[in-house]
């Protein structure tokens, strides 16, 4: 069940059982109800990565149209990294609010790097962007040679919070 938007009371009415259960326990069911798993889609630019054995898992949390979520993608053996920036699907489309929001990623191989996650006005995906090496702070798309080039065993891990469209 779906945060509901609560309902007006009359003056004298007489509340029952279900009435109370569904504007108080339901809704508190809902908001202590565990994260839900999704797959994300991962896309790029110009050419699509292809995951082969590697694993992806998204995971969220939506109260009202407020969705936290978290993104894990580690790499296989049989993973090819497409061309061009890449993109991963949301759980749910974004508000078409103005401004971006922005989460945090971590880029794990030989060394971790810090980097941000964007998610603009009425999106239905997320970019990374992390330091296009270490010897810049500035910060690119990551791809398949950004921030390192990836392997085997590499993990991207993306956590953000975002307005929902709906």
């Amino acid at each position: 069940m779906a945060i509901a938007v609560p309902r007006t009371w009359v003056v004298g009415e007489v509340v029952t059982a279900a009435e109370l259960n569904a504007e108080i326990r339901d809704q508190w069911n809902d908001v202590l109800a565990a994260w839900v798993t999704y797959t994300p889609t991962w896309t790029a630019a110009t050419t699509n990565p292809v995951l082969g054995n590697g694993t992806i898992v998204g995971r969220s949390k939506k109260i009202g149209r407020l969705v936290n979520f978290q993104i894990d993608l580690t790499m296989g053996s049989t993973t090819t990294y497409g061309s061009g920036a890449w993109s991963l699907t949301l759980p749910f489309a974004a508000a078409a609010s103005s401004g971006s929001r922005i989460g945090v990623a971590q880029a794990l191989g030989g060394s971790r790097f810090p980097g941000q996650v964007v998610i603009s006005p009425a999106a239905t995906g997320t970019s990374p962007f992390f330091p296009a090496s270490s010897a810049v702070s500035n910060l690119s798309s990551v791809a398949a040679t950004t921030p390192f080039a990836w392997a085997s065993g590499n993990e991207l891990r993306i956590t953000g919070t975002y307005e929902s469209a709906t």
